[in-house]
């Protein structure tokens, strides 16, 4: 793959994380690319909440994962524990939440209107990008 490694990585874990979790790869990848994070990355939040690592996955979600052995650290390493810890967040928003699958997807980033709805066209569109990234690279014309 010609591109730069942290590109590889978001590509490689993104798709791996959508084929695990069975969610449409070009929305974990739109995901991925909105969020914009780095391993090792924190990010504070006015909530007083921190976005950690590649996926900027939110340490509210992570006090219901600790009884799993689940922290932030480990969130915020190298590799695709971020993606594939996003990938079933957004599993989940798919399978419970109320909406189109695009408000689903965008509860990822806030369940609030306004900011859920920005969001959303913006992963639509990167959505739709990443669609025609991945058709190019897999038909078999």
């Amino acid at each position: 793959m010609d591109l730069p490694p942290d590109m590889q990585e978001r590509i490689v874990c993104s798709i791996s994380a959508a084929i695990k979790y069975e969610i449409p790869a070009n929305i974990l990848l739109a995901i991925a690319e909105k969020e914009g994070g780095k391993p090792g990355q924190w990010v504070k939040n006015s909530n007083g909440t921190h976005d950690v690592g590649s996926m900027q996955f939110n340490t509210a979600y992570l006090q219901d994962l600790s009884k799993y052995g689940i922290t932030a650290d480990h969130v915020a390493q190298t590799g695709c524990y971020a993606y594939d810890l996003a990938a079933w967040r957004v599993r989940q928003h798919i399978k419970n939440d109320k909406g189109d699958i695009w408000t689903k997807a965008a509860n990822y980033h806030s369940r609030t209107p306004k900011y859920n709805a920005r969001y959303r066209v913006d992963l639509i569109v990167k959505a739709v990008k990443w669609a025609g990234w991945l058709e190019k690279r897999t038909s078999k014309d």
